[in-house]
């Protein structure tokens, strides 16, 4: 079947989204914010989070504009073969950011309303922080299905292209999104885990005030950073994989089938997009819990709408699949994505929620102390990457298989070509995973919102009442935000091995290439890989070092030369905390995002194309694990603590409760920083790849004669 001008439904996908976030925005405003004492502190949030993002794409407009030159020169020099690379480069990016701006924009105008809310019930709290999170996620995948059928119908109408030189072409527009996602997850997570650390070191460890505490000089800047990091950071993260996501599968589709098919493999994934986007609408409408509820109860509240969103996903993509491909095993592919990130969902719920045995384990570590909580925090993260590893392994040999792939090596001619629609189907796999990302993105970013709730209740003394239901909120964020991560995370394995697929092929057309692991420069790329997921990790940590170090020098002096704060007669410098964080944030976040740009061009430029090769297949799995075990151990040692809090073990002002402090403040670059960047690195590694592939195969043959 012909289907090349069917491409219009990915713009109808787009409206509902967009229409849908709208009237879910309409519907949080209507919400009252509660006393003038909790809109005071919510404008303050709000006014701390726009001056940052100011200046954070103040100083990313800078170096998005250097590389948009650099684009322009490899087009004019014919490294690049047409000049919409670049410019689709920059709406990349744009809309990267402004799905994080508009997530941000919600969250600090939900997160009064949501403590307002929950005065009156844990359930109207829950339906006003979660409907601010459903704004975030629809706008996420509004935009980017607005993005890639805007450009798709460009190249096809405007630039005449055919069917395999639009995918390839596409294929690089990730590198803007990508960009654009690591400043703000980079940037943000710095900002939010240094106000955050030195908060809760000095606040909470030092001083022995309670958590959000308005005696606290670092409390409005800890509620900034859930904004800007956890929210907008997000965002433009999860814009990225779902973008790069459809983008990859794209190019594979029209190097698997060829002709008119081509068209086929195409729409495919965007037509899967958009019915996830239907589902993911239908699920939250069953997102809605009773007074009183467990953290049980409000896990599986969430994953009533998302299983149901994913099941009918799973349901109604069976025809799709046979309407536009005919290919059932093609089905099979997608339903192994589904399943996965469900499966992956489910893994990360039970390493990191307080209702299972390994959150409520380490929170028992705490009976020693320190020491052990750290110790049972690190192996908790380090056994929790199992589960996802032979979940994404799994999904990749069914997938192949079903999609018409082979494993029999031996036979080279049916392995040849048998191979690229094998890969066609881990690119639809990974579509499938985030087909209902709408609502997934959903429950992540209403986390924020409840923990930005929290403080509100608790510097506005709204009552113990109030803040348990915001607590619970929020304990159930600090979940729900490390099964987003997983998502982002599982995608981004299958994602990266599309684009490096795509990497082989582009750079096969210009040269010829040894990819056997007994070619020494394939081996140096592997290692390289793997060290740049290392020093990667290394330079955010030591930002949110850094940037935290100078909270807690400034807290201390605060509370010593201020008189009357710890009385509450005197008000503290909020403002100066928030500059702080930004100062170090934005200082902080160029060099480890320039590593993503600047290690593959060298390594390629030096060592030749294979050792990119290797390079991509490091950073790949290394990344991956990586990842993993850095937010489920982040997200276990926040809800340890939240666990004891609740009165456990002594609850809060025990021993066992300042241990969990200082294991929360470690986990907290874990979580929120270094862990979630990692799955955009593994990409954007790529995509930098195949765009200077030209560039890289032109110098390398000048070093290497």
């Amino acid at each position: 079947m012909n289907v090349e001008n069917l491409f219009w439904v990915g713009l109808v996908g787009s409206v509902i989204a967009l229409l849908f976030a709208w009237i879910q925005c309409r519907k949080v405003l209507q919400f009252s914010e509660g006393t003038d004492v909790m809109k005071k502190l919510a404008a303050s949030i709000r006014k701390g989070a726009n001056a940052y993002l100011k200046r954070q794409y103040k100083t990313v407009v800078k170096i998005f504009a250097v590389v948009f030159v650099v684009l322009l020169v490899l087009v004019a020099t014919h490294q690049l073969d047409n000049w919409f690379i670049p410019f689709a480069f920059l709406t990349g990016g744009c809309y990267s950011a402004l799905a994080g701006f508009i997530g941000m924009k919600i969250a600090t105008s939900s997160n009064a309303r949501t403590a307002h809310a929950a005065h009156e019930s844990l359930n109207r709290g829950l339906n006003v922080a979660f409907s601010s999170g459903a704004v975030m996620g629809f706008t996420v995948v509004g935009l980017g299905l607005l993005d890639i059928s805007v450009w798709f119908h460009i190249l096809k109408y405007v630039a005449g292209f055919g069917a395999e030189k639009i995918a390839q072409t596409m294929v690089m527009f990730g590198m803007g999104a990508s960009f654009m996602a690591l400043f703000a997850r980079v940037g943000g997570g710095i900002f939010t885990k240094a106000a955050d650390v030195g908060a809760d070191l000095v606040g909470k460890v030092e001083a022995g005030i309670p958590e959000d505490d308005p005696r606290n000089p670092a409390t409005i800047a800890d509620n900034v950073g859930d904004n800007v990091g956890d929210v907008a950071g997000m965002g433009a993260d999860l814009y990225e994989s779902y973008v790069g996501s459809i983008l990859a599968t794209f190019a594979l589709g029209a190097s698997a089938y060829g002709g008119e098919l081509a068209w086929n493999a195409m729409l495919l994934p965007l037509a899967i997009a958009v019915l996830g986007v239907i589902c993911s609408v239908l699920g939250t409408f069953l997102i809605r819990t009773k007074e009183g509820a467990s953290q049980r109860d409000l896990l599986g509240t969430l994953r009533k709408g998302t299983y149901t969103a994913a099941l009918l996903a799973a349901i109604l993509g069976a025809p799709l699949t046979y309407f536009i491909l005919g290919d059932m095993g093609v089905y099979v592919a997608i339903l192994a994505g589904l399943v996965a990130g469900c499966a992956i969902g489910y893994f990360t719920e039970y390493y990191t929620s307080d209702t299972y045995k390994p959150t409520q384990g380490l929170a028992s570590a705490t009976e020693t102390g320190p020491a052990t909580t750290i110790i049972g925090g690190i192996s908790l993260g380090m056994l929790s990457t199992a589960a996802p590893v032979i979940i994404v392994g799994i999904a990749i040999i069914v997938s192949f298989l079903a999609a018409g792939g082979s494993l029999d090596t031996a036979n080279h001619e049916v392995y040849e070509a048998c191979f690229n629609k094998g890969l066609y189907g881990i690119g639809i796999a990974a579509v499938g995973m985030l087909s209902t990302l709408g609502i997934t993105l959903a429950t992540d970013a209403y986390g924020p919102v409840a923990d930005n709730a929290g403080g509100i209740a608790e510097m506005s003394g709204l009552g113990e009442e109030v803040r348990n239901r915001t607590d619970a909120l929020d304990s159930l964020g600090n979940t729900t935000a490390a099964t987003g991560k997983g998502f982002a995370i599982g995608s981004a394995a299958l994602t990266a091995l599309a684009l490096l697929v795509s990497y082989v092929d582009v750079v096969e057309t210009k040269t010829t290439i040894d990819l056997s692991l007994t070619n020494p420069a394939v081996l140096v790329g592997i290692f390289l890989g793997a060290m740049l997921t290392f020093i990667f990790g290394a330079l955010t940590m030591s930002g949110v070092q850094r940037a935290a170090q100078s909270i807690v020098v400034e807290v201390r002096r605060q509370f010593k030369e201020i008189a009357g704060i710890m009385e509450g007669k005197a008000d503290p410098d909020y403002a100066r905390c928030v500059d702080l964080c930004t100062r170090g944030a934005l200082h902080e976040m160029v060099v480890p995002s320039l590593l993503a740009i600047i290690v593959p061009i060298v390594t390629g430029c030096i060592l030749g194309v294979e050792a990119v090769v290797g390079l991509l297949g490091g950073v790949t799995v290394t990344g991956f694990a990586m990842a993993v075990f850095m937010s489920n151990a982040g997200g276990a040692w926040d809800n340890a603590k939240k666990y004891i809090e609740s009165g456990q073990h002594g609850g809060k002002g025990s021993e066992c409760h300042k241990a969990a402090v200082i294991g929360d403040t470690v986990g907290d670059p874990f979580k929120d920083t270094s862990g979630p960047s990692l799955n955009i690195l593994i990409k954007l590694v790529s995509t930098v790849s195949i765009v200077f592939s030209g560039l890289v195969i032109s110098v390398s043959q000048i070093f290497l004669g």
